[in-house]
């Protein structure tokens, strides 16, 4: 069985949007921006299984399979953090692809002391990888020289320490981990969280031009939210949160 609905937003961006019943993140497949025979960028890989034991990894691989992607074309895993959720499953990912893994030195060194403790309250365990490099704050370059995608790096702490929210400034696409979703926020009661980091990392997003806001995990309120003005006032509405 499926549990991800697959939603391609622009050219080069499809979101497998987790529907089944127990915990799991949002997934992103940047498909064709990397040089090479390894083309495709996975963003958050989510559970390999999760706390009532649907298979959350086997139902990725399958609806990129019917997107026509394969888990043996990923060349890069980007971890938003550490929670095993969201990076779990990117140890599968490597072993199958050889796939170089990248996320917040921050986020590492928080892995790093709360990791196994993390994993076994949100029911999971730490990928069995480490970091191939650390994403800064910054441009992220992907692909060839003469068609660049650039991937702007913020990072986003207050969920956890080194969370990282992504920016594609030309198809306008922002990918906010669990920083922020459809009218709601990600928690700050884990180890690592903190209201006022949030607070100042929600506050660095809204400024942006956004078009297509894609969260880390669904809410009641929605999935991926389409348009600049339903994201604006997305942003008005969760500070409230704060």
């Amino acid at each position: 069985m499926i549990y991800h609905d697959s939603i391609r937003l622009t050219e080069h961006l499809h979101c497998y949007v987790w529907q089944g019943r127990g915990n799991n993140c949002n997934a992103i497949l940047l498909p064709g921006v990397l040089r090479g025979e390894q083309q495709h960028v996975l963003v958050d890989p989510g559970h390999v299984r999760n706390e009532i034991g649907e298979p959350c990894f086997d139902s990725l691989t399958q609806a990129m399979t019917k997107d026509r992607f394969k888990v043996e074309d990923i060349g890069l895993v980007i971890g938003t953090h550490c929670h095993p959720d969201h990076i779990e499953a990117t140890e599968s990912v490597v072993q199958r692809s050889g796939a170089l893994f990248a996320l917040s030195s921050e986020e590492d060194a928080f892995c790093g002391t709360m990791g196994k403790v993390l994993a076994q309250a949100l029911g999971g365990k730490m990928p069995g990888v480490a970091p191939s490099f650390y994403l800064k704050e910054g441009d992220l370059f992907l692909g060839p020289k003469d068609d660049k995608m650039t991937m702007k790096v913020f990072l986003t702490a207050g969920h956890s320490p080194g969370s990282i929210s992504l920016y594609l400034e030309r198809d306008r696409v922002l990918i906010t981990g669990d920083v922020v979703f459809a009218g709601s926020i990600g928690r700050t009661d884990f180890p690592g969280g903190s209201p006022s980091l949030l607070r100042q990392s929600i506050d660095r997003l809204s400024q942006l031009d956004v078009e297509y806001l894609v969260p880390g995990h669904c809410t009641q309120a929605g999935s991926v939210i389409v348009g600049k003005d339903k994201v604006r006032h997305n942003f008005y509405a969760v500070k409230v949160f704060i």
